[in-house]
Parts: structure tokens; sequence; C-alpha cells
């Protein structure tokens, strides 16, 4: 599906919703995909894009930072304490933040650094034990737990079970960020961002519906 349609898609949501589109940012997820697709994308002008992994995403985007400008780069995937230093020089956001041992690495490399992503909190909206993210019953305690780290924590994210409705899950993920005061919603995904729009999602992660089937070699 073109990269315009989705934002045809995008808009129409927004409209539906009363929403205003510059609130609502597209994360292309481009794990996987070959750096032609990715270049395809970047040469149409979009600049917001998501990684799973730090290794690919240390092998693909310094490259492409030199040949555009503006790029946003968002790391969207689990994240082991080993990787977190070159990941905070990668990314300008990190969407999986989800432990006391991972928030107090990434706290301790942006004294060293002097400089840290915008941080959100993963949280396991529904509770599936294969997943990452904190429990919904332990969300308010680690979001303060990371304030007082003095991290730039911007909101929280979710992935809801492929077998529940997703509006249900964006709705609590929603109630538990207007609690705490936080704004930022990644929450959202090719199949599901129109509902996630209209449940105040500010950056939704589509990857697939734009760059055409992940190529695993």
């Amino acid at each position: 599906m073109p990269l315009a349609e989705i934002q045809g898609r995008i808009v129409a949501a927004c409209d539906a919703a009363g929403r205003n589109i510059a609130d609502v940012n597209l994360i292309a997820v481009s794990k996987v995909q070959p750096n032609a697709r990715v270049a395809d994308v970047l040469k149409e002008g979009h600049r917001v894009f998501g990684e799973n992994k730090v290794q690919e995403a240390a092998s693909k985007w310094p490259d492409f930072r030199t040949q555009f400008d503006g790029i946003q780069l968002h790391l969207i995937g689990p994240l082991q304490s080993n990787k977190v230093k070159q990941a905070m020089q990668l990314a300008d956001a990190i969407h999986t933040v989800d432990r006391s041992k991972l928030a107090t690495t990434i706290a301790r490399h942006a004294q060293d650094l002097g400089r840290c992503p915008d941080l959100y909190i993963q949280v396991n909206t529904g509770e599936e034990p294969q997943k990452a993210g904190v429990l919904p019953a332990d969300a308010d305690a680690f979001i303060a737990e990371v304030r007082a780290l003095d991290l730039p924590l911007k909101g929280l994210m979710c992935i809801p079970p492929v077998d529940e409705e997703p509006s249900l899950h964006f709705a609590l993920l929603g109630k538990i960020a207007a609690r705490n005061d936080l704004s930022g919603l990644s929450m959202g995904m090719s199949s599901d961002f129109e509902s996630a729009i209209a449940l105040g999602a500010t950056h939704i992660r589509v990857g697939s519906a734009i760059f055409g089937e992940r190529v695993y070699g």
C-alpha cells in the first residue's frame, strides 16, 4: 500500500476523531526491509522510522543520515541492557522501557553522553507472559521510578494481544497515561491504527502496509 494511501487514512481517522493531524506521528517500521525499499520511502519525503533491533539499526541508519536530512529513528523492539549505549547513540526515541535495570542503565549512560532519547514505557496491557512490558497494576509505580531518575519520559506504548479487541487495550493505555499526566501514546499498527487514533494515539507504527511484506533470509 503506498505511503500516500496510509497518510490519507491517517487524515481521515483524525478528521473522524476531531483530532489535529499534526498530533499523530507515523512511524514507518523498516525492520527486515531491504535498503532499497527504505530509500524509496525516504525519497517520498517521510522521515520517521522504527527499528526493532539495535544491530540492524546500526547497519542501516548512519548511512541514511548522511544522505537524508531530518531523520527520526525510533527503537520499538525489546532492548537488552548491554545494547543501551549504542541504542542511545542511534535513536531519537526508545519505546520499550520496561524494567528497573533498563531504566537505571539508560540514566547512567545519559549522564555520560549528556543526552537521552525520548522514552516510552511499554505496558503489557494483555498481561501476556511471553510479552515484554510492565503490568498495568505496576505501571504507576514504574512511571514514578523512571521520573525519579530525571529521564525524559514522554509516554506509554503497548502491543495488544492478537486475538483481542485492540481498542480495549488502547483505552486502558490512555487511562494509565492520563492519570500520570503523560501525553504520548505509542499504539496502533497496520491493522488497527484508525482505532488507535480515535483513542488518542500520538505515534502509530506501520510497517508492511507501507513497505510490503518483510523479506526474511
